[in-house]
């Protein structure tokens, strides 16, 4: 007995030792970078974008509520005020209202990049909640306000900005450059996006990277990290809507039967929300651990060093949280539910719409299936409502388009932690799978505890020296990005 006990705390104590060894060495992958001079950003550069913010380029889900006027102005705002880059690149007006632009590179052997923002905004649900004009505010208190700042007129107008002032200034990329902006991406980018996508493919494009929205610069937001911390997005989630309807006997409430329309539906959604689907650390996950790990403190270092054995505490801490909760499982949200017209009428037809945001490793059949098991009733009609989409692929980060876009960010945001992430949203760059391997998502703004309500929300700003670093970020990876 004593030999045994002797052997299990010398085994305890190298586990315990090994486990200690692989926190103390679980050090920063970050690459060191000097910061870049800070140019001077072109002059009217806010106020161009605060007029491309009083444009109200709103996507609805009623296609009859399109203003296809507005669209128009904003096709003349971008001529006007960009004339270098409409004189010197090949621009493409796809389904009258998206744009690509193609500056061509001096080595026509080098894969070009494809850089992406999109044109259109959200509605504005609840305008008088507004503590300025969503729309014509434009420039207060060195702070741009208006629909479309953050999402994602940002990135639209810091590309045209870079691009217009590197061609005044004789700039020839060595290698091609698309912009690539979409009118739709708000409500799928099916008219926008997927046009642009298969003219590229027309055209044998194959491409080196595509950067599009997704991640930003976060200030407290990550638990345990002090440091400003850029979330490259590599990996997004899915999209998938499920009807669920049931049509029983109805009548008079004064005669209800045992079960009506609605306490089968009801049911059934209470299922739904009590049997979620499995957690799971993806490797989208694991590479952002390994990004921000390093500079927590021990306790989470020790944890996040030895995964393999902490999995289970691991994913209990990330389900504390709605945000962590979204980066381990699929996420299942009852959405709409109808049924019945009167107050003393038993309804028959009862509906209801699940979305579900599907993490990378599973599929639209996989969500199906769980749907189906999990409510098992026979009775209930379960339909795809709208177009769903698969999780995309996850986006390498061992190689130069990551560390070409970690890099203009740290040389324009000196002192920045920038990581692997994953995108709990959708992006129009899920259309892009075909042309490249290699598809990033970051968007150069900063979110805090204090403006992350705004995104999609009320009083969404961006302060104009925000605004002209993400011109800066911009113009970096032009640089960057021409050159490997």
């Amino acid at each position: 007995m004593k030999k045994i006990s002797l052997f299990l705390l010398i085994f305890l104590l190298l586990f315990v030792g090994l486990l200690i060894w692989n926190a103390v060495n679980y050090k920063p992958n970050q690459t060191e970078v000097e910061q870049v001079q800070k140019v001077t950003v072109p002059v009217g550069a806010a106020d161009r974008m605060a007029e491309a913010i009083s444009i109200r380029t709103v996507s609805f889900e009623d296609e009859a509520d399109f203003d296809s006027t507005q669209f128009e102005l904003f096709n003349a705002f971008l001529e006007k005020s960009y004339p270098s880059v409409f004189a010197n690149t090949e621009h493409t007006l796809i389904s009258d209202y998206s744009h690509l632009f193609k500056w061509s590179g001096k080595d026509n052997s080098l894969k070009p990049i494809i850089l992406m923002g999109h044109i259109d905004v959200v509605p504005i649900a609840s305008p008088a909640v507004w503590s300025v004009h969503p729309f014509t505010e434009g420039v207060k208190n060195d702070t741009i306000y208006g629909r479309g700042t953050i999402d994602d007129k940002v990135s639209v107008i810091g590309l045209l900005e870079s691009a217009e002032q590197l061609i005044n200034e004789g700039y020839e990329p060595n290698r091609t450059i698309y912009f690539a902006f979409g009118h739709d991406e708000e409500v799928s980018g099916l008219k926008g996006a997927v046009p642009i996508v298969n003219y590229l493919k027309a055209q044998n494009v194959q491409a080196e990277f595509v950067l599009d929205e997704g991640g930003a610069i976060t200030n407290g937001m990550v638990p345990g990290v002090k440091e400003n911390t850029a979330l490259i997005g590599i990996a997004e989630k899915g999209y998938l809507s499920l009807e669920l309807s049931i049509n029983m006997v109805g009548g008079h409430s004064s005669q209800p039967a045992k079960e009506t329309s609605i306490d089968v539906l009801s049911s059934a959604l209470s299922k739904l929300k009590n049997t979620l689907p499995p957690r799971k650390i993806t490797p989208a996950l694991a590479a952002f651990m390994d990004g921000v790990g390093p500079y927590m403190d021990f306790k989470s270092r020790l944890a996040f060093a030895n995964r393999g054995i902490f999995n289970s505490i691991l994913l209990n801490e990330y389900e504390k949280s709605k945000q962590g909760n979204a980066s381990i499982r699929t996420t299942t949200s009852p959405t709409i539910f109808k049924a019945g017209i009167k107050e003393n009428v038993i309804p028959t037809l009862a509906i209801a719409v699940v979305n579900f945001r599907i993490i990378p490793g599973e599929t639209i059949e996989s969500v199906i299936e769980h749907v189906q098991s999990t409510i098992d009733d026979e009775r209930i009609l379960i339909e795809i409502k709208g177009k769903g989409y698969n999780p995309s692929p996850i986006s390498p980060i061992d190689n130069l388009a990551y560390q070409t876009i970690s890099r203009s960010i740290k040389e324009v945001n000196p002192g920045t932690i920038t990581t692997p992430n994953l995108v709990i949203g959708a992006t129009d760059s899920r259309h892009f799978v075909d042309l490249t391997n290699n598809i990033y998502r970051f968007t150069p703004i900063h979110l805090s505890p204090k403006n992350i309500n705004c995104f999609h929300g009320v009083d969404e700003r961006i302060s104009v020296s925000e605004f002209k670093d993400g011109i800066r970020f911009y113009r970096q990876v032009i640089l960057n990005g021409s050159g490997i």
